[in-house]
């Protein structure tokens, strides 16, 4: 299944992540006209990238 870009809002906790400006720059270009923040879309992408994982990586 394909990686699919979702409104959500949650209770959730803040955390300080860095990210190289290439990476920004590519993530604000994907979320450009769709209704979801920075936050919630790195959050759908690390909750598909877990889901998504070898059973031995895990």
């Amino acid at each position: 299944m394909a990686f699919q870009i979702k409104p959500n809002k949650r209770e959730s906790e803040n955390k300080t992540i860095r990210f190289p400006l290439e990476l920004v720059e590519r993530v604000n270009k994907t979320i450009d006209g769709h209704d979801v923040s920075f936050s919630n879309f790195v959050i759908q992408a690390v909750e598909y990238a877990l889901d998504h994982m070898d059973e031995q990586t895990k």
